[in-house]
C-alpha cells in the first residue's frame, strides 16, 4: 500500500466525488478510478458506495480514513524532520494540550526561541488528557501539557511553574452572579456542566469529592464538555453553570458571563510530557531544552544527562 495511493484515497474521501479530487490532484479521472479500484482489490473490502453525483465510504471506507490520516500525518512529520537535520536549527514542533491559561508559559518560551530560531514552526493539538496522550504515544505529538492529577508515570515531565485556578463561569444575571466566591452549598440542585476528563481523572481522586464533600452525591450535572468554550455557549443560552478553570472563557466586560471562584480555593497545576527514550528532530530537541532551562533552570549539560529522568518541581 502506497502513501501516494492513501494521499488519492483521502482526496476522494474529502471532495466527495472522482471529479473534485481528480481536479484536486491534477490527476485524470480514469487514473484515479484505477488507483481506488486497485487499492479495493488489494484490502479485499468495499471501500465506497459510488452513485452518479458523489461517492459515500461504507464502514470500511471510514475505519481506512482514519487510519490513513494517521499514516499520511506521520509521514510528513518524518519527512519534515529529515529535512530539518540538512539546515541549521528548522523544522516542526508538535505540542497537545487542554485548554489552560498556563499556555502562556509554553509561549513565551516559543517565542524566545524562535527570535533565535525563526525556522522553527509550532503546531499546537487542542484536546484532554485521552485525546493528547493517543496522539503522544502515536507519535504524533512532541510534547503534551497535561492538567494535574494525570498519570505521567510513562512519561518524563516537567511541573509547569503555573497555578489554574477552579470556579464557576455563570450569567452575569445569574442569582449567584452576585457571591464573589461559590461554596459547595450554592452549586447543590443547580444544573452544572461539568468537564469530562474532570469527571473522570479529578473526581476519581477525590480532589472535588472532598472539596463538595456530602453535597457531592446530590449534584446535578446536566451536561459534559470537552472544550470550555463550547460549555460557555451552553451557559449563555441559560442551560446550566460550567465548573472550568479561570482565564479560558471570556468574561470581559463586553461578556455576558462572569467567572466566580470556588471557596475553599481549589487549585491545580500542570505538567508538560514528554515519551521516554524520545528521539526528538532538531527543533524539538531545542524546545525541549528551553523548556528546561527556563522552568527547572538546569543548566545545558544536566538538561542532555536527565533526558530520561524524571523533573519534578515542587
Amino acid at each position: 500500500m502506497e502513501v501516494r495511493v492513501l494521499r488519492y484515497f483521502l482526496a476522494v474521501a474529502r471532495e466527495g466525488s472522482i471529479t473534485g479530487a481528480a481536479d484536486t490532484l491534477h490527476v485524470t479521472q480514469p487514473t484515479l478510478s484505477r488507483q481506488l479500484k486497485d487499492l479495493e482489490q488489494e484490502l479485499g473490502k468495499k471501500l465506497f458506495i459510488r452513485s452518479s453525483h458523489s461517492i459515500i465510504l461504507t464502514d470500511e471506507g471510514m475505519l481506512l480514513r482514519k487510519r490513513a490520516e494517521e499514516i499520511v500525518e506521520m509521514v510528513d512529520k518524518l519527512e519534515a524532520e529529515f529535512r530539518s537535520m540538512e539546515e541549521t536549527i528548522s523544522g516542526d514542533v508538535y505540542i497537545g494540550g487542554g485548554e489552560t491559561d498556563a499556555m502562556k508559559q509554553v509561549a513565551r518560551v516559543a517565542r524566545d526561541l524562535q527570535v533565535q530560531y525563526p525556522k522553527i514552526r509550532y503546531h499546537l493539538y487542542s484536546g484532554n488528557e485521552d485525546d493528547v496522550t493517543e496522539r503522544l504515544d502515536r507519535g504524533l505529538l512532541d510534547f503534551a501539557i497535561l492538567i494535574q492529577p494525570a498519570d505521567v508515570s510513562k512519561y518524563n515531565y516537567i511541573n509547569i511553574p503555573a497555578k489554574d485556578v477552579w470556579g464557576v463561569v455563570l450569567r452575569k444575571d445569574s442569582p449567584l452572579a452576585y457571591k464573589d466566591t461559590i461554596q459547595a452549598a450554592d452549586l447543590v440542585n443547580v444544573p452544572l456542566i461539568c468537564s469530562r476528563q474532570a469527571m473522570k481523572q479529578t473526581f476519581s481522586k477525590n480532589e472535588f469529592v472532598d472539596w463538595f464533600g456530602e453535597a457531592f452525591d446530590k449534584l446535578n450535572v446536566v451536561a459534559t464538555y470537552n472544550l470550555a468554550y463550547n460549555a460557555a455557549i451552553m451557559v449563555e443560552e441559560g442551560n446550566g453553570y460550567a465548573i472550568t478553570l479561570d482565564k479560558i472563557v471570556n468574561t470581559s466586560d463586553d461578556s455576558n458571563l462572569c467567572f466566580r471562584p470556588l471557596e475553599p480555593r481549589l487549585e491545580t497545576g500542570l505538567n508538560i510530557v514528554w515519551k521516554k527514550h524520545q528521539v526528538f528532530s532538531a527543533a524539538a530537541e531545542m524546545f525541549l531544552n528551553e523548556i528546561q532551562e527556563k522552568f527547572s533552570g538546569k543548566n545545558s549539560f544536566e538538561q542532555r544527562s536527565s533526558r530520561t529522568k524524571e523533573i519534578d518541581l515542587t
